[in-house]
C-alpha cells in the first residue's frame, strides 16, 4: 500500500472549494464535501476546555443523526471560536443554508472553523457563496480534492493528502485522508483538522473504535510546540459504496487507517510553523505505554531541547534534564540517550561520542532520538520538532 503518491478516492464523495472573502491574502478558504446517502460518520475532538461553536454544533449533530453525515462544511481564516452566543447563531445559519441547498436535514451537516480567535465569523461570506460552492462540487476528482486540502489551510506551507486501498475479494476499499495543521500541535489533539473517508460499509461504533486506535498511534503522538488548539477534529466517513463491510475485513482496514493517518501525522510535523528538524523520538523499556508517552510529551515540550535541537547542538544533558521533569519515578542512573547512531549518555552521565557526528545527525531534516529508561517493556515513538526564531515570528504577528 502506498500512502502518499497516487490519490486512491474512494466512491461515494464529492469535493469542492471556493473564495468567500475570509482571508485577507484572497485564498481558497470555504470548503464543502457531499457524501451519498446512507453514509456513516465517528469523530473524535479536542480535549481543550474552550472550544469552538463547530465543534459544539458537530458534536451535537453527529449525535442527534445518530452517526450519520451527508454534508460536512469547512471554512479557514476565522476559528468561530470564543464568540459567544453569535458564533453559535453563525454556526447553526451555515450549516441550515448548506441543508437547504443541498436538501437535507441540518442535523447531517457537519461544521468545521480554523484561524484566528475571538473574532466574529462572517457568516453572510459565506451563505453568499455556497451556491456556487455547491454548483462546483466534483466526485472522485483529484483536482477538487486538492483544492479542498488548499481552502483549509492557515500558516500551513502545502496541502496534506494521503490514501491507500487494498482488495477484499474482487473488491477494493479505498481510505482517503486530508489534513490540516502546522502550529498548536501537541496530543489530545493538536490544531489540526483532519477528514477520512472511506468507500466501505460500516456503523457509527465500528467508526469509532478504529478511529480511537489510530489516533492514538498518530495524531496524539505528535508534538510541535505544546499547544492544544479549540478547533481540533478528526471526522471519519464511510459511505458504503464498495460493498464491503468493515467487520469483514477489520485488520486490513485498520492496518489501512493507521498508515493513511502515520502519513497525516508526519506531514503536518514536517510543515510545522517554522520547523527545520524533525525528531523521530523514541521512549524504549517504560513500564507501560503510557509512561513511555508522558516521558517523550516532557522531552517534546521543553524550550530547552527544542532550541538546542534548532541549532543542531547534541546537549543531551537537556534531554536527560526533561526526562527527569516529566513525573515519571525513573532512576536517573539507568537512563540511556542515543542521537541517531550514537551513544550519548550511559547510566545518567556522559560518554565518549564524537559531538560534530552528533551535531550532522541533529543538522539533517531528520533525526532519531532514542531514550531507553530500563525499566520494562513497554515502548512509544513519537514525532516532535525543534522550535525556531521563524515560528517566533509567524506566531507574534498571527493577529496583526
Amino acid at each position: 500500500m502506498s500512502a502518499r503518491r497516487v490519490l486512491h478516492l474512494p466512491r461515494g464523495f464529492s469535493f469542492s472549494a471556493v473564495r468567500a472573502g475570509i482571508k485577507e491574502s484572497g485564498n481558497l478558504d470555504l470548503a464543502l464535501v457531499e457524501a451519498v446517502p446512507g453514509t456513516t460518520a465517528a469523530a473524535v475532538f479536542t480535549r481543550n476546555r474552550v472550544i469552538a461553536a463547530p465543534v459544539e454544533i458537530g458534536r451535537k449533530h453527529l449525535s442527534a443523526a445518530q452517526g450519520h453525515v451527508r454534508a460536512v462544511i469547512v471554512n479557514s481564516g476565522n476559528a468561530n471560536c470564543a464568540t459567544g452566543p453569535s458564533g453559535l447563531r453563525s454556526c447553526l445559519r451555515v450549516c441550515g443554508e448548506t441543508a437547504h441547498l443541498l436538501r437535507l436535514n441540518t442535523q447531517h451537516v457537519f461544521p468545521s472553523s480554523t484561524g484566528i480567535i475571538g473574532v466574529r465569523l462572517p457568516a453572510e461570506k459565506i451563505t453568499t457563496k455556497l451556491p456556487e460552492l455547491i454548483a462546483q462540487r466534483e466526485a472522485s476528482e483529484q483536482a477538487a480534492v486538492g483544492q479542498f486540502a488548499r481552502a483549509i489551510m492557515t500558516t500551513d506551507t502545502r496541502p496534506k493528502l494521503a490514501s491507500t486501498k487494498f482488495r477484499a475479494g474482487r473488491k477494493t476499499v479505498r481510505i482517503l485522508g486530508v489534513a490540516k495543521g502546522s502550529g498548536m500541535i501537541h496530543p489530545q489533539l493538536a490544531t489540526m483538522l483532519v477528514y477520512l473517508f472511506t468507500d466501505t460499509a460500516a456503523t457509527p461504533a465500528e467508526l469509532k473504535r478504529c478511529l480511537r486506535a489510530a489516533c492514538d498511534e498518530t495524531f496524539n503522538c505528535i508534538s510541535v510546540d505544546g499547544d492544544t488548539s479549540t478547533n481540533d477534529t478528526v471526522l471519519l466517513m464511510a459511505s458504503g459504496e464498495s460493498g464491503v463491510r468493515l467487520s469483514a475485513v477489520k485488520n486490513k482496514f485498520q492496518a489501512a487507517l493507521r498508515e493513511v493517518c502515520g502519513s497525516l501525522a508526519e506531514q503536518i510535523v514536517a510543515d510545522g510553523e517554522g520547523v527545520q528538524h524533525v525528531i523521530r523520538l523514541s521512549v524504549e523499556q517504560a513500564k507501560s505505554r503510557d509512561e513511555a508517552l508522558d516521558v517523550a510529551q516532557s522531552v517534546a515540550r521543553s524550550l530547552l531541547v527544542k532550541t538546542a535541537w534548532a541549532g543542531a547542538d547534541p546537549n543531551w544533558g537537556r534531554i536527560l534534564a526533561a526526562i527527569g521533569a516529566s513525573g515519571v519515578r525513573i532512576d536517573p542512573n539507568k537512563v540511556t540517550i542515543f542521537i541517531g547512531r550514537q551513544m550519548v549518555c550511559r547510566s545518567g552521565v556522559a560518554c565518549a561520542f564524537n559531538e560534530a557526528e552528533a551535531h550532522a545527525e541533529l543538522a539533517r531534516p531528520s533525526c532519531d532520538v532514542r531514550i531507553i529508561l530500563h525499566r520494562g517493556r513497554a515502548s512509544a515513538g513519537f514525532l516532535t520538532t525543534d522550535l525556531t526564531a521563524e515560528y517566533v515570528r509567524i506566531n507574534a504577528d498571527y493577529s496583526t
